[in-house]
């Protein structure tokens, strides 16, 4: 009897094998005629299938998506899924320009933490210095293209000061992060991400009134280490440091970092003074991410 893991192989590589052309043509039960229109359209103009077919109205843009996404293996947001996480662009348009530079930011990050290419596999915070530069976005995205990987992701929300990672991803928050810290052991506190396989999210839970108390203490460290023993990824939400030091704490604990700016929003200054403070912790600055959402 063949097991779970390899028939999910094979369909993956049938799927590959498979055109555009013949997965839309599944999908929308175009005729025979229709699909000689749409392939006659395709040599006459010098497009690709799926173009043709869009050109002809044969086919809509979200078929494209789909087929796209059958063919490469790719998770793709249901219309309800898209109308929970609006924000959620590497499920909701996982072929656009905008989730390609999520990709690219994917990759540079892996060749700065792969422990084979001499970096040191720890966690990640995504940090900014100011509220609304998009760090929440960012680190939900970048974790749904880790998870695209194959790899188990987690994403960690460990803003206890403005939680919104169970908004984004529409889950439970009653009990999660701060109920660890707390010392409430909570069961399946982990959730899977609906719509993303291999992608699990730690909401923050029940906001304290202690947050810097909570990360500075030792459970925190050990929790986060405990973390990615279990995990190839995880990613750490964190609050903006203009709420206060909870930032450069959990930065610290993770071991590496990545900053967030946001276009015509964030100010130089305040970007030095973070990355400074960051420089003489223990954190490792990956980058910095310049935000144009």
């Amino acid at each position: 009897m063949q097991d779970p893991q390899t028939d999910r192989l094979d369909s993956g590589r049938a799927n590959r094998e498979r055109s555009i052309g013949a997965i839309i043509a599944e999908t929308r039960h175009l005729t025979a005629a229709q699909v000689e229109s749409v392939l006659a359209y395709q040599k006459s103009h010098s497009v690709r299938f799926g173009e043709a077919a869009i050109a002809m109205g044969v086919a809509s843009a979200d078929d494209v998506i789909f087929a796209l996404a059958q063919q490469y293996h790719y998770p793709v947001a249901t219309e309800e899924q898209k109308q929970v996480g609006p924000e959620l662009v590497a499920l909701n348009k996982p072929f656009s320009r905008q989730v390609e530079a999520f990709r690219d930011l994917r990759s540079q990050i892996i060749m700065r933490i792969d422990p084979s290419l001499g970096g040191a596999r720890r966690p990640l915070a995504v940090i900014s210095a100011d509220i609304g530069d998009g760090k929440t976005f960012v680190a939900a995205n970048l974790a749904i293209t880790l998870a695209q990987l194959g790899g188990r992701t987690l994403l960690v929300d460990a803003d206890m000061r403005s939680p919104r990672l169970h908004e984004v991803f529409g889950l439970k928050n009653a009990a999660g992060l701060s109920s660890i810290l707390s010392g409430r052991a909570e069961n399946q506190v982990i959730q899977q991400a609906v719509g993303a396989p291999n992608l699990f999210v730690l909401p923050v839970g029940p906001t304290p009134p202690n947050p810097v108390e909570l990360v500075e203490r030792p459970a925190f460290g050990l929790l986060l280490d405990e973390l990615i023993s279990k995990f190839d990824h995880v990613v750490v939400d964190t609050p903006a440091a203009a709420y206060g030091s909870d930032a450069a704490v959990i930065a610290a604990r993770c071991g590496s970092v990545l900053v967030v700016a946001r276009r015509d929003e964030s100010r130089v200054k305040t970007l030095v003074q973070l990355t400074t403070a960051l420089q003489h912790s223990r954190a490792k600055i990956l980058g910095v991410l310049y935000n144009e959402h």
